[in-house]
C-alpha cells in the first residue's frame, strides 16, 4: 500500500509539472505570435505605399498645369499614366514626393507656373528615361 501511494504521488507531481510547463509554454508563444490581421496589414502596407505615391504623381500630371505640360511637350496623358504603373518602387517614391513637394510650394505661392510646368515636363522626362533604361 505504501508503494501505491507513492506511485499516486509520483504520478500527480509529474502531472503537475507537465502543466505547469504547459501553461509556461503557452504563455511564451502569446508573446511570440503574430497575429494574421497584423501579417495581412504589413503585407498590404507596400501596396498602399505604392498606390498613394502612384496617386501623387498622377494628381500632378492630371492638374491644369500638367495637363498644359503634357500639352506643350506633345505627350498623351495615357501613355504617362500607363508609364507611371510601370516604374519600380523606388523611382515611383522619388518622383511621388517631388510631385508632392512642388504642389505644395506651388499652392503656397512658393512657385510660378512657369516653374511648375518646368518641374512637370522634368518629372515626365524622369518617368520616360526610367522606363527606357529598365527596359
Amino acid at each position: 500500500m505504501h508503494f501505491r501511494l507513492k506511485m499516486c504521488v509520483s504520478m500527480l507531481a509529474i502531472a503537475a509539472l507537465l502543466g505547469l510547463a504547459g501553461i509556461a509554454a503557452g504563455a511564451q508563444d502569446k508573446h511570440h505570435v503574430v497575429s494574421l490581421s497584423d501579417l495581412n496589414k504589413d503585407a498590404a502596407r507596400p501596396a498602399q505605399t505604392r498606390q498613394a505615391n502612384e496617386e501623387a504623381v498622377r494628381t500632378m500630371l492630371s492638374s491644369d498645369p500638367g495637363q498644359k505640360a503634357l500639352k506643350s511637350a506633345h505627350l498623351d496623358y495615357q501613355k504617362v499614366d500607363k508609364a507611371v504603373g510601370q516604374l519600380n518602387d523606388e523611382d515611383l517614391a522619388r518622383l511621388a514626393e517631388r510631385s508632392s513637394r512642388a504642389q505644395n510650394d506651388f499652392a503656397a505661392g512658393r512657385l510660378s507656373d512657369r516653374d511648375l510646368l518646368w518641374i512637370i515636363l522634368i518629372v515626365v522626362g524622369i518617368i520616360i528615361i526610367a522606363l527606357v533604361v529598365r527596359g
